[in-house]
C-alpha cells in the first residue's frame, strides 16, 4: 500500500508514518499554548524535525468546545505558519482544519494536506483539495467539531457506524476527483465517542483497514487512555505506545503524534517487525 503527501510517495505496507503535531492555538487540550510564541512553535518544528518526523500538522482551531474562532482568525493563526514552514523544512506540510477557506489558503502557501474532523461538512472542501492536488484525511464526527457530545448513543453499534461514515467520506473522496493514495481514514477517537467506545474502535482498527485506505491513527495522549490507566494529559506517553503499537499491528499507517521521536522509534520497531514476518 502507498500514501501520497504532496510530491512524495511512501511504501506504508510495512512502515507506519509519524505526523508531527504543531498548534497554533492558546487552548490546546495538550499544551495548553506552550508554542504559541511564534518563535516557540518554530522551535518545536525543528525539534520535531530532528526527532525524525515523515510530516507536519499545522492546527490553528483545537477540536473540542472553547471560544469562537472566525476563519480570518484561523487562516491569520495558520497561514504564515504554515509558509515559515515550507521555507525551512523540506517535509509534507498539513493543515488541521474543517474550513475549506482555510485549507485553499494554507495550500496557497504550501500545505498539500487536509487534516479534516468533520468528515467534509464543508462542501468546498474536497473541490478545493482536488484543485491544489492536495492529500485528505476524513474523520468521524458523531456531531460536528467543537460540538459538546456527553452521551454520544449509536444505534447500529460504533463500529458500524464509524466504518460506514468513513466509506461514505473517502467514495466522496475519489468522486471528487482525489486520486486513492491521497485519502486517509481517522475514527476520531474521542470525537462524540466515550472511552469505552474509543477503545473498541482502537481495539477493531482493522475495520477501516479493510476499506483499502490508509489508515490514519489519533490516540496520542487521549483522553480515553488516561481513563484506562488512570493517567492526566502531561502523564500518556506509555498508554501512546501502547495503543500506537496496537493500531500499527492492526494495519494503521499514518500516527499523529506529540512525542515524535519516542514515537518514530516505536514505529520502526513495528516496521521491522512486520517486515521480518511479511509472510
Amino acid at each position: 500500500m502507498f500514501v501520497e503527501l504532496g510530491d512524495r510517495r511512501f511504501d506504508i505496507t510495512y512502515r507506519a508514518l509519524v505526523m508531527g503535531i504543531l498548534n497554533r492555538t492558546p487552548d490546546s487540550f495538550y499544551d495548553g499554548g506552550q508554542y504559541w510564541a511564534f518563535d516557540d512553535f518554530l522551535r518545536k518544528a525543528e525539534q520535531l524535525v530532528t526527532e525524525g518526523a515523515d510530516f507536519l500538522d499545522v492546527g490553528g482551531v483545537k477540536a473540542g468546545p472553547g471560544p469562537e474562532v472566525t476563519a480570518d482568525e484561523e487562516i491569520d493563526r495558520v497561514v504564515p505558519a504554515v509558509e515559515a514552514l515550507r521555507k525551512r523544512f523540506d517535509l509534507p506540510i498539513s493543515v488541521d482544519t474543517f474550513r475549506a477557506v482555510v485549507l485553499d489558503e494554507s495550500c496557497k502557501v504550501g500545505a498539500c494536506i487536509g487534516n479534516d474532523i468533520s468528515g467534509f461538512a464543508d462542501p468546498q472542501y474536497l473541490p478545493v483539495a482536488a484543485r491544489h492536488g492536495a492529500s485528505v484525511v476524513t474523520t468521524h464526527v458523531r456531531i460536528g467539531p467543537r460540538m459538546p457530545d456527553p452521551t454520544p448513543d449509536y444505534p447500529g453499534g460504533v463500529r458500524h457506524e464509524v466504518t460506514e461514515f468513513l466509506r461514505r467520506r473517502a467514495e466522496q473522496a475519489l468522486q471528487a476527483g482525489i486520486p486513492h493514495d491521497r485519502i486517509m481514514v481517522d475514527a476520531g477517537l474521542d470525537l462524540g465517542k466515550n472511552p469505552a467506545m474509543s477503545a473498541e474502535l482502537l481495539h477493531h482498527s482493522d475495520d477501516l483497514v479493510a476499506l483499502g485506505f490508509p489508515v490514519f491513527l489519533s490516540a496520542s495522549n487521549k483522553g480515553f487512555l488516561g481513563e484506562l490507566v488512570g493517567t492526566d494529559v502531561d502523564d500518556r506517553r506509555e498508554a501512546t505506545f501502547g495503543a500506537h503499537a496496537l493500531g500499527i499491528a492492526l494495519g494503521c499507517r499514518i500516527l499523529r503524534a506529540h512525542d515524535v521521536q519516542g514515537n518514530r522509534r516505536l514505529a520502526d520497531t513495528m516496521s521491522a517487525i512486520l517486515e521480518h514476518r511479511r509472510d
